[in-house]
């Protein structure tokens, strides 16, 4: 039924990840009008202590049962180290595959067979260039972010609920698969079907430009960040919540959310109009961190009386 309709299992998926975080974020806004007797209510908690991490976590009055499930927030950095490793690997095999015309493992064949057609396929799918850069792309990003956790970002004793943190490090490896699922390009055999450079379009030029300014955007806000820890020195002053300031905090609260959406957008660019799933991507990564910025702006607003008022969570003047 969903291949008429022109969905995939990974595109059924990922349109399931993204309308429970929409679900989430709607049920989120609406519970400031729920009774006081709601908010104390078992289910209630158990809600914000799924959607919530870090310190948004922290005004939070959970059961002690429930702190069992606590893993360290600076355990952030184990996602992108998987998916460094993980898509590092998927490169390998589409350059083999490209260049040198050898077939995927069997293994990675059958998956990538039930995520696009619910079974075994008897065509050979071969990355194109666009695949190829998203691959690229995405790795680089993930390298970033890795070497942004252990250098510039200075955590506190946050933490993330394990079903999160389990949710994280599958979905890097999910993302991998995603960009090979996404690929149009299915012909017999292990060869491409046309030489490389006739694959280059300008839109692959338009989507890395807004990669890269995306990624400089979210690396500046992560060291403003980390600055409101430390003193001139580099050295951890404080492990207190500051308000922060400076580029563009000045618009939004989580100027580093909304330069996620942007990464995430600029590979769609570079995927093609055509990758319906990489678009599903980037629903769910709209609504995913449209609520976590809802939850991080409602912190700064409750915990700081001066916070700027013409401040938006996510997106510039409008959310």
């Amino acid at each position: 039924m969903l291949t008429l309709l022109g969905f995939c299992v990974i595109d059924f998926l990922w349109l399931s990840l993204a309308l429970c975080f929409l679900l989430a974020f709607c049920v989120h806004r609406l519970s400031r009008y729920l009774p006081t007797e709601c908010e104390h209510s078992k289910l209630y908690i158990l809600f914000q202590d799924l959607i919530r991490y870090g310190k948004t976590k922290g005004p939070l009055k959970r059961d002690h049962w429930l702190h069992v499930f606590d893993i360290p927030k600076r355990w952030f950095w184990h996602f992108y180290a998987i998916s460094v490793g993980w898509n590092g690997f998927l490169i390998v095999l589409s350059l083999n595959m490209i260049v040198w015309g050898q077939k995927f493992p069997s293994w990675l064949t059958d998956i990538l067979g039930f995520l696009t057609t619910g079974g075994p396929v008897a065509v050979r799918q071969v990355p194109q260039v666009s695949a190829l850069l998203v691959q690229v792309l995405l790795w680089v990003h993930s390298l970033r972010r890795l070497l942004e956790c252990h250098l510039v970002s200075v955590f506190s004793d946050g933490v993330i609920h394990i079903v999160q943190y389990i949710f994280g490090l599958a979905y890097y490896i999910l993302l991998g698969l995603t960009v090979l699922c996404s690929d149009s390009l299915i012909i017999e055999g292990g060869s491409p079907a046309f030489p490389l450079l006739s694959q280059l379009r300008w839109y692959y030029v338009a989507g890395a430009v807004l990669f890269s300014w995306a990624s400089l955007l979210q690396h500046r806000s992560l060291v403003l960040l980390a600055r409101l820890r430390t003193g001139g020195s580099g050295t951890v002053e404080t492990l207190a919540h500051r308000v922060p300031s400076g580029g563009w905090f000045e618009l939004v609260s989580c100027p580093h959310y909304l330069a996620e959406l942007l990464i995430y957008v600029s590979l769609g660019i570079v995927s093609g109009s055509h990758a319906l799933t990489w678009w599903l991507v980037v629903l769910y990564v709209l609504f995913n961190q449209a609520l976590a910025a809802q939850l991080c702006h409602e912190f700064y607003t409750s915990k700081f009386q001066s916070y700027p008022q013409h401040r938006k969570a996510f997106l510039p003047y409008l959310l």
